[in-house]
Order: structure tokens, then sequence, then C-alpha cells
């Protein structure tokens, strides 16, 4: 049986305010799952420019205990089991990494959201605190409002078509009238009440009930009826697994973009990519794939047992329909084709690209670790890895360091790769395109390895070690 005894204790997220109440849930003698339903639900307070209560999302959680490794699926499911036709979608165009994409929301673009039933069953599974103190903190978060922060703020302007429409738009201004800056308190009315019903009655308001009713009228015109939204269930699922760098890297397996079959085909093949061309060549010819922006966050926690977990979630960019009794900014997943599977029907599950993982030898947890940032989740956590496994680096050396991104021909690159990386990927015939500095449009990764813990700067991240 492994020792666990490597693995230090820590929480590492997308946000000060979400690392936070994590490190507080653990100090209260939480368990990982505790911390990270807790760190879920203040993500849905403090990082609503990535994800929300009314949105998706996975989970990869080691216990320890019965030393295995499960995957959790609270992803939204394809609306219509009620026979609605719904409205078309409202297009709208984004600023993503200095280029215009297209995009739709609206009420029509919304699924059936996951992360009320899936936080319930993450504390119902894993969980050892009271679900009221574990909700308690998002409730006091919404009330109160969160600082918006620096980073948050670039991105609030490059998707104020979508958070900005509707009710978003008094949301996101201050009293004088002008787009919160950064510092500002952003505080969503009606979120408080939304916590407050999930810490007091849990996940089923959200489903048939007072919240559920609410978000049917707010949504009136899109494919959500109430047969949606009682027939969501949470799935789980045995985690599958790819050997890499001495380790066997768990997660989920993934339609969309594999990140297991990519580091099956880099195991024992690859180096760091910023100072090795010939582990430059074979990284972007593993990681081409097509530019996507669909906004997540991701968190990681590791706790005293030697339990870890790993959660993923998403709004997309989100509908720009506002529920205004509860404060919910519904997903916008169905406005983005590129994750309905063919031949997909109603209540089945969206695709995803994301991929919460966590890597095992016989010890235990070697890393636990997550991405956030649509069609760069799988490119932004394999360098992550590499750097950890293969490069020996702790986590936030291995999450600072330069990131590439292929798409297409074109290799997007932040600043630090050697001349000798970038003349082979010319001599290849790709074409560069340089970024100036670390930017979030390279992902948001989050880590705990047995030498410490790491966030990304590129979104604000922050870990604490306790």
């Amino acid at each position: 049986m492994p020792t666990h005894s490597a693995i230090p204790t820590a929480v590492a997220a997308g946000h000060q305010v979400t690392a936070d109440v994590g490190r507080d849930v653990l100090l209260a003698g939480g368990s990982a799952a505790d911390a990270g339903v807790a760190m879920m639900l203040a993500s849905c307070v403090a990082e609503t420019v990535f994800t929300g209560i009314g949105g998706g999302g996975f989970a990869t959680y080691y216990d320890a205990k019965a030393d295995e490794v499960r995957c959790v699926d609270f992803f939204v499911t394809i609306p219509g089991l009620g026979g609605t036709i719904p409205q078309p979608m409202v297009p709208i165009e984004v600023e993503f990494g200095g280029h215009a994409l297209e995009y739709t929301i609206g009420a029509s673009s919304a699924a059936v959201p996951g992360v009320p039933r899936g936080t319930a069953y993450l504390h119902e599974r894993w969980g050892s605190l009271p679900w009221r103190e574990v909700v308690q903190p998002a409730v006091e978060l919404a009330h109160t409002g969160v600082a918006l922060s620096r980073q948050h703020r670039g991105v609030l302007d490059s998707i104020w078509q979508c958070m900005g429409a509707g009710l978003g738009d008094a949301i996101h201004r201050n009293a004088a009238g002008a787009v919160l800056a950064p510092g500002e308190t952003l505080r969503i009315p009606g979120l408080g009440r939304a916590m407050e019903v999930l810490r007091d009655q849990g996940a089923e308001p959200f489903y048939e009930g007072e919240v559920a009713d609410a978000m049917l009228a707010a949504l009136d015109g899109g494919a959500i009826s109430e047969r949606d939204l009682a027939a969501y269930d949470v799935i789980e699922t045995a985690a599958l697994a790819a050997p890499f760098a001495g380790t066997e890297v768990y997660s989920r397996g993934d339609d969309l973009d594999d990140l297991l079959e990519t580091l099956r085909l880099l195991d024992g093949r690859i180096g760091e990519a910023y100072d090795d061309p010939t582990a430059a060549l074979r990284l972007v010819a593993a990681l081409r794939a097509t530019a996507l922006r669909t906004e997540t966050t991701n968190l990681v926690v590791t706790d005293a047992a030697g339990d870890a977990c790993v959660i993923t979630t998403s709004l997309g960019l989100g509908t720009g329909v506002w529920v205004p009794e509860y404060g919910i900014h519904p997903n916008s997943m169905l406005g983005e084709g590129e994750l309905i599977r063919p031949g997909a029907r109603p209540g089945e599950r969206m695709g995803s690209m994301m991929s919460p993982a966590i890597a095992l030898d016989s010890d235990g947890v070697v890393v636990a670790a997550g991405a956030a940032g649509g069609s760069r989740i799988r490119s932004s956590l394999v360098q992550v890895l590499i750097g950890v496994l293969v490069g020996h680096r702790d986590a936030q050396q291995a999450i600072d360091a330069p990131r590439l991104n292929p798409v297409g021909d074109i290799v997007r690159l932040e600043p630090g790769f050697a001349p000798a990386v970038l003349d082979a990927l010319v001599a290849e015939g790709d074409r560069l395109d340089h970024v100036p500095e670390p930017h979030a449009y390279f992902g948001g990764v989050s880590a705990i390895t047995r030498r410490g813990a790491g966030a990304d700067g590129r979104r604000g991240g922050a870990v604490h070690l306790l």
C-alpha cells in the first residue's frame, strides 16, 4: 500500500480567494473533497468570467484508502427532452489571442448545468465536514462580493458582448457607471440567495424547484425544459491511464482532445521544448489543434490522508442571459458546435476538452494537475507535466516556463524559446506568432507535486502549502 508521505497538503487555484477558501477548509479538518467543493463554489463567485453555478465540469479524485482514481462527470447535457423548439442563437464576436472569433450565445445556447449536482455528489462521496460548513464560504463571498483581479478585467474586456449583455451591463459597472476597474468589488445581486438555497436545501431546487423554475423563465425561448433539468445526473467512472515518465497518469477519456493519448505518443521521446529543437518539433506535431475559446477554471487539493482532487469547470462564454432572482449566468455550451458529438441526442453529454489529471507511482501521488483554457488545456497541461516529470522542475517552475500552442500551420509562442527551437520550427514549415509576454491565451494551470504547489500567474492563480 502506498505511504502517501511525499505529497504535501496544499491547494492551488485560479484565484487568491478560491485558494484561501480551500486552505481554510483543510485547516478546519476537511478532506480534499470538502476543500474542492468549497473552492469550486468560491470560484463561482470569484471567477465569474470563467465559471459559475450554471456551468459544468469534471473531477479526478484519488482515494488513498482505496488506492484508486475515479472520474466524476458533472458536465452539461444536451437539452430537448421536452420537445421545446428553441429560437435562433445570437451571433457575437470575441477577441481571442489577437484574433476575432465568432460565437453564438443567448437562451438557446444554454445546455443543462451540472455544477449544483456535481458539488453535492463529490461531497457525499468523499466529504467529511457537514455540507453547510462546506457551502458557507461561498454564501459569504456572494453577499460581500470579490475584488475584480487585473487578469479577470482583461478577460472581461474581450468577452464583454457576452458578460455585459442584459443584466450583465449593470452588474459589471460601478456606481459612477464605468466598467469595473481592477480592485473594485464585483458583487452579483441574487447569487448569495442561490448559494443559501444550495447550503440549506442541497442541489435539488436547481433541478426541480424554485431555482429551476426561475432558470426556465429566464431561458424562455431556449431548449431547456423541466424534463431536461429533472433528468440530469452525475456519472462516476474509473479513470483511464497512460504511462508517462515512469508514472501512470490518470484522467478522463476524451474524444475531442485526448490528453492521455498525447502522453502515450510522447512517453520516452520528449524533453522540455523551449530549449530542445527536437522536443519542440515532436510536441508541436502531437498538439496540433483548432482554436476554441471556452472559458474554464481549475483547482487542485491534496489532503493529509493522501487524497487528491482536481476539478475543472466552465461556462463556455456564458449565455448573456441572467437569472435575476439568483444571480446565475447559464452556460453557452450549445453555442460551441465543436463540443457536440455527431449523432448526440437530448439527455446525452456534450464533449469537452477538460482533463483534470493525477500521476501516480508506487508511493502514491506524484503530481495532481489541471488546466483551463479550451483548446489550450491539453497543450498547457502536457507542457507542465513534461516540466515536472521529465525536467524535474517544481510545480511553479514548470507552470512559469514559456509555452507554445500550434493551431494549423501557425505556432504561437511566449518569450523564452531558444533561437535554435525557433529556427527548427520555421524549417519545418511552421509560421511563428510571437506573443510579447506570458498570456492567459496559453491556459491557466494549477498543480501540486512532491516539491510543492504552483498556480498560473497568467490568470492570477494562487497557492497555499499547509
